[in-house]
Parts: C-alpha cells; sequence; structure tokens
C-alpha cells in the first residue's frame, strides 16, 4: 500500500514563504500533485509534476509557487513563497495520475492534508 505523508505548512503572514513536503513509502509512476481545498470550495490542483520532469501551475501561483521532487528521497515539495490571504486553504498532495494533472479523481493516492493560513 503507497502511503503519502506530509509534512510542513502552519501559519504564515502574507509575504512570507513556507515549504510544503510529501513522502512517498514505495516508488509509483505517474504525476504527483499538490491540491488544495478552502472551506466551502472545490479542491483545485495547484502544481504538479510529471515524469518526464515537466512542471505544470495553476495560474494563480505561478512566479510564487515551485513543485520539485528529489528521487532519492521519494519526496515531493512545494515551495511557496509571497504568500496570500487567499492561498490559506488544507494542501493535499496527489501521486498516480496517468491522465490530466488536472483531474482529482484520476490520483490514486492521497495525503492527509496539511492546514496552511495566511493572516494579512
Amino acid at each position: 500500500q503507497v502511503q503519502l505523508v506530509q509534512s510542513g505548512g502552519g501559519s504564515v503572514e502574507a509575504g512570507g514563504s513556507t515549504r510544503l513536503s510529501c513522502a512517498v513509502s514505495t516508488y509509483t509512476y505517474g504525476t504527483m500533485a499538490w491540491y488544495r481545498q478552502a472551506p466551502g470550495k472545490q479542491r483545485e490542483a495547484v502544481a504538479a509534476f510529471a515524469p518526464d520532469g515537466r512542471t505544470f501551475y495553476d495560474d494563480s501561483v505561478k512566479e510564487r509557487f515551485t513543485i520539485s521532487k528529489d528521487n532519492a528521497k521519494n519526496t515531493l515539495y512545494l515551495q511557496m513563497n509571497s504568500l496570500k490571504p487567499e492561498d490559506s486553504a488544507v494542501y493535499f498532495c496527489a501521486a498516480g495520475s496517468l491522465g490530466s494533472w488536472v483531474v482529482p479523481k484520476l490520483y490514486k493516492y492521497w495525503g492527509q492534508g496539511t492546514q496552511v493560513t495566511v493572516s494579512s
């Protein structure tokens, strides 16, 4: 059973930075991604890391967030800079998609979620 264990996040002031980590217990092929869900809203795709190394970002986080992957540690990261209050949400990592990175139901595995709160 593949497990995704998240760490990082917490409370940050607007304009600040934080980094999320997602450690994967067993190698699994496919796109890995970060999603977020704010209260009363649908889960939305934030960034993704494809098997060929390509990265994808939602327009709302381009130039501010960076997704990366350490293959030796089997860990996915999301560096979040210039944070805004509207970035506040529970962030989830996901793994195992063989299709579009923005379709959540295509991911086989999900992390437990971690809260990021950005205060103004």
